[in-house]
C-alpha cells in the first residue's frame, strides 16, 4: 500500500510539470528564475538527505521533482522572469548561507530542514509573483504538486518527522502558490 501511494505521488508529480511546460512554450507561464534555481539545488540536497535518512516509498515525489525543477530552471533562463532584483538577490544569498551551514554540519536531517527553509525562501518569490501576476503561473501545476505531496506524506507510513517534513512542505508551498493565484485574480477582478 505504501509503495502504491509513493508511486501515485511520483506519477502525479510527473503530470504537474506537463501543463507548466506547455504554458511556458505558449509564453503564458513565466517561471521565476531565482525560485527555480534555488529549487534545483535544494531538491537535489533534499533527495540525498531523504535517501540518507532511509526514505523509500516517498522518494518518488522528490526524485521526479528534482528532475522537473532542473528542467523548469533551464527553461526559465530563456522564458522566465526575475533573477537579479533586490528580492531575488536576498533570497539567493540566504540560500547560499543555508548551504554553507549545511556543509559545515554534515547532518542529513539538518540539511533537509535547512533545505526546506531555503526552499521556502525561494518559494515565497513565486508566491509573491503569483499574487501580483496570477496569469503568469499555471494553477493546475501547483494543485497537482500539492496533491502529490499528500500522497508522498502518506507513503512515509509512520510518524517520522524527518521523512514527513519534505512531503508536508511540498503540500504547503504548492497550495500557497495556488491560493496566491486565486487571491491575485480576485484582487485584479475587484480593481476593475
Amino acid at each position: 500500500m505504501l509503495r502504491a501511494l509513493g508511486l501515485i505521488a511520483g506519477v502525479l508529480s510527473v503530470f504537474t510539470y506537463l501543463p507548466y511546460i506547455r504554458d511556458i512554450f505558449r509564453l503564458k507561464t513565466k517561471p521565476q528564475r531565482a525560485t527555480w534555481f534555488i529549487w534545483s539545488v535544494l531538491s537535489g540536497i533534499a533527495l540525498f538527505a531523504q535517501i540518507a535518512k532511509g526514505a523509500s516509498n516517498s522518494l518518488w515525489l522528490i526524485g521526479v521533482q528534482t528532475i522537473g525543477v532542473i528542467f523548469i530552471f533551464a527553461l526559465s533562463i530563456r522564458f522566465g522572469t526575475g533573477g537579479f532584483t533586490r528580492r531575488d538577490i536576498i533570497a539567493l544569498v540566504a540560500a547560499g548561507f543555508g548551504l554553507l551551514l549545511w556543509f559545515y554540519t554534515k547532518e542529513a536531517a539538518l540539511a533537509l530542514f535547512i533545505s526546506i527553509i531555503i526552499d521556502a525562501i525561494g518559494g515565497l518569490l513565486t508566491v509573491a509573483k503569483a499574487y501580483k501576476d496570477p496569469a503568469s503561473e499555471t494553477l493546475a501545476t501547483w494543485l497537482l504538486s500539492g496533491t502529490a505531496g499528500i500522497f508522498a506524506a502518506f507513503a512515509v507510513g509512520s510518524f517520522n518527522y524527518v521523512l514527513l517534513a519534505f512531503p508536508v512542505y511540498v503540500v504547503l508551498i504548492n497550495y500557497a502558490v495556488a491560493v496566491a493565484m486565486v487571491l491575485g485574480k480576485k484582487r485584479l477582478t475587484s480593481d476593475h
